[in-house]
């Protein structure tokens, strides 16, 4: 039956795995959980090693690091179960029906995704732009994900059919940060799988802080134009690439990078800061792109 593929990178997945395990118990379904840390050497995998007295449950901590990507697919090989959960070991819970609702609505799809909840008050505001960016861009409804289900698809939180992630998997071949998520889902739309978006969302516990976010920022913004460059993803699947892609044939990209320069430290010293703004870090983001585009 499910087959739930939690990846960990130095954090406490136990309080997770547990209330994972009581649902499914009460589903009264066949049933597996894999936690797999990626070589963090954490002292936290002391409060993840109870893991392995749950039944069906098993936790290993690796000795060499496989990257995020290596770790979903070693994860996805290893399970027994036609359906995979991926949830990532910072989720939390906040349904006590979660399993089952996944459960209730397997039948003729490839693919389900939940949806993915950030708080409702920010931690601190050293965490406000990430924060702020997830829960007013990236929390989306179910009813507004079905308006392009393939561009809304977040590989934490979504059950998939294993002959159909076989088909794909992640690119463990790329090692930057980010845009794993789009590329799957690209070649997913490409091979017209079945997709359903439900409510059935967790939350999104472990929030970056501000200049560790900017830094994955610009990190992803590399590798989506790796993406783009390489034809591995279509021009219309990504919004932020439809604009590059634009300015680009109306030679622009040159003129936006100077600009960029100009006030990145401006843009930078606002999107760190207590009080981020999202339509700077728009524009940070179409700018640092073309920057790219320069040096290039």
């Amino acid at each position: 039956m499910l087959s739930i593929l939690v990846p960990i990178y130095n954090y406490n997945v136990y309080p997770l795995v547990l209330e994972l395990h009581k649902q499914c118990n009460n589903c009264v379904i066949p049933f597996e959980i894999l936690c797999q840390d990626d070589a963090s050497k954490s002292s936290l995998n002391a409060f993840n090693e109870p893991v392995n007295s749950l039944s069906n449950c098993s936790f290993v901590s690796l000795k060499e690091n496989l990257a995020h990507r290596e770790n979903r697919n070693s994860l996805a090989e290893q399970a027994k179960f036609d359906y995979l959960l991926f949830i990532d070991g910072d989720s939390i819970i906040i349904h006590e029906h979660y399993i089952k609702k996944y459960i209730d609505n397997l039948q003729d799809f490839d693919i389900i995704y939940g949806g993915r909840l950030h708080p409702e008050k920010c931690p601190s505001d050293n965490q406000k732009l990430r924060w702020t960016y997830g829960r007013f861009i990236e929390d989306k409804s179910a009813v507004h994900r079905k308006e392009k289900p393939y561009q809304s698809l977040l590989f934490n939180n979504t059950v998939i059919k294993k002959d159909c992630f076989n088909k794909v998997k992640f690119d463990a071949n790329r090692k930057k940060y980010g845009h794993d998520d789009t590329q799957l889902s690209y070649q997913l739309s490409l091979l017209k799988v079945k997709v359903n978006q439900i409510e059935n969302p967790v939350e999104h516990g472990e929030i970056d802080t501000n200049l560790v976010y900017m830094n994955k920022t610009k990190e992803s913004l590399e590798n989506l134009i790796s993406l783009y460059k390489e034809e591995k993803i279509a021009v219309e699947f990504v919004k932020l690439i439809q604009l590059y892609h634009f300015l680009k044939q109306t030679k622009c990209t040159f003129i936006i990078s100077k600009i960029h320069s100009v006030f990145e430290k401006y843009q930078l010293r606002n999107l760190t800061g207590k009080n981020p703004n999202l339509f700077l870090y728009n524009w940070f983001r179409i700018g640092y792109l073309c920057s790219i585009n320069d040096k290039n």
